[in-house]
């Protein structure tokens, strides 16, 4: 269980004393209950609120999530302890799929919102810096097109998220160093953003005409899912590599699923999700977030068993892998979060992202202090959005639909892709870039030949590398 102090206690906390308290206020002051809780038994209940509140919004039990929402409003904050902290975002995605059923209520409320782009470019910065996620990624890509690209005179990348120099930059040292000398290299940059690409480009070009390699880069302004891989232009001669860092899980939404009504489930499956938990006799908060533990229930097991794979079901994503296995490339390497967000219904998009989400909190819980803004930043504005994704959309607005590796390692195979197994190098490089780190949480994994970057125990990204299957 987090402590006040953010650290973990064994304690005996059970939930089942919980569903016994009526969820309308008492006598006196409302709730006043709720405030004598200590922190164990607060998270603990927090958790049991969030369950209890998604199921009466997944029922469409209205007045019930009301109070349930009412009720979590007393005990989570943004700038409390990390349960208190995830809370809060978990309640505002629930608050806004409620909204959304009032479609002229809701656009009323958020007419006047303005999204900042210097403001949500400098957060994603912020993520690059206080988390080894990307860097880690950066380093076992580059170590993957280096190896594949030995001997190679015309390389060409196409960076399917080109929004961070910093990758490239180090590649061009790298390949600045070869014995051979450096080949002559073509950057294709696709991002929506125009500025994002004019300065990547000139960082780049500087950078290569100080270590004398030929360069050129290409920049494309378009989101991932109307690119046309024509404008690629991958020439005759070039060795192709293909870098996709966190995007290829927002081409799994389709038009299809917009048609639908969101997702009601049956009450008797969002009963057995709620039961699982409070049927917990013992344990803590941080054996719950980090064992995926609760009374034997983890949700991975029980996800990838709901949710088949079905091409019906990414179109979209089908028919973009197999335009990129038709430029031939040599390498492709991909980064995307281990956790399935992609699930069917309301409960089971939340019991898997609470924990994967948690895991995240608690990583800027061991570096950064409750007061810094920038952490602030970090959890609201791209945690918080991606959590509200996940909660609260339905359909093509639903672009955060993350899915476990074992589910790429099945589309890559059936889009004609074979497995590269990442080198040892490329192991140690990432160990050693997480064992300079301050803080020991972060730990390497293999699987089937790709890295998992878990903190803790919990899996929390992938990195895989691909060829064409001829």
């Amino acid at each position: 269980m987090f402590q006040d102090d953010g650290s973990s206690s064994v304690t005996s906390s059970p939930l089942q004393m919980f569903p016994m308290m009526s969820l309308s206020p008492g006598l006196g002051s409302p709730y006043q209950w709720l405030k004598e809780l200590k922190s164990e038994e607060r998270g603990l209940y927090l958790i049991h609120l969030l369950l209890t509140c998604a199921n009466h919004v997944a029922t469409g039990s209205l007045e019930n999530a009301n109070m349930a929402l009412d009720q979590i409003s007393h005990l989570a904050t943004p700038d409390g302890d990390t349960m208190q902290r995830i809370a809060s975002y978990f309640t505002e995605a629930l608050a806004d799929r409620v909204l959304k059923t009032w479609p002229g209520l809701y656009k009323a409320l958020h007419s006047t919102r303005i999204s900042v782009v210097s403001e949500e470019v400098l957060v994603r910065k912020m993520f690059f810096e206080f988390f080894p996620f990307l860097k880690v990624a950066f380093v076992i890509t580059n170590q993957a097109i280096i190896e594949a690209m030995e001997g190679e005179k015309m390389v060409h990348i196409i960076d399917l998220n080109a929004s961070e120099p910093a990758q490239w930059r180090a590649l061009l040292q790298d390949l600045s160093a070869r014995p051979e000398g450096p080949p002559h290299l073509r950057i294709t940059g696709v991002h929506q953003q125009k500025e994002i690409l004019d300065q990547m480009a000139h960082i780049l070009s500087e950078d290569a005409e100080k270590l004398d390699i030929p360069f050129q880069f290409n920049p494309i302004v378009s989101k991932l899912e109307n690119l046309d891989v024509e404008k690629l232009r991958v020439k005759t001669g070039e060795a192709l590599a293909i870098s996709s860092v966190l995007q290829l899980h927002a081409l799994l939404a389709t038009d299809e699923e917009m048609r639908k009504k969101s997702p009601m489930v049956p009450k008797s499956s969002n009963g057995h999700h709620l039961q699982r938990v409070l049927q917990m006799n013992q344990g803590t908060l941080g054996e719950l977030l980090e064992k995926d533990l609760v009374n034997g229930y983890s949700p991975s097991s029980d996800s990838a068993s709901s949710s088949p794979l079905s091409s019906n079901a990414s179109a979209k994503l089908d028919s973009f892998l197999n335009a990129l296995w038709g430029l031939s490339p040599k390498i492709m390497v991909v980064a995307e979060q281990d956790s399935n967000h992609n699930g069917a219904n309301l409960m089971e998009r939340l019991s898997e992202s609470l924990y994967f989400y948690a895991a995240l909190f608690d990583c800027l819980e061991s570096t950064l202090p409750r007061t810094s803004v920038e952490r602030l930043k970090v959890e609201k504005m791209l945690f918080g959005e991606e959590i509200k994704n996940i909660i609260a959309c339905e359909g093509v607005e639903r672009k955060e639909r993350h899915e476990k590796l074992e589910k790429w390692i099945q589309r890559f195979d059936l889009a004609g892709f074979g497995n590269v197994a990442l080198s040892y190098y490329a192991m140690l490089q990432a160990k050693r870039l997480l064992q300079n780190r301050s803080c020991d949480g972060y730990k390497i994994k293999e699987e089937n030949g790709c890295i998992v970057i878990c903190w803790q125990d919990r899996a929390l990204f992938s990195v895989s590398a691909w060829r064409c299957r001829r």
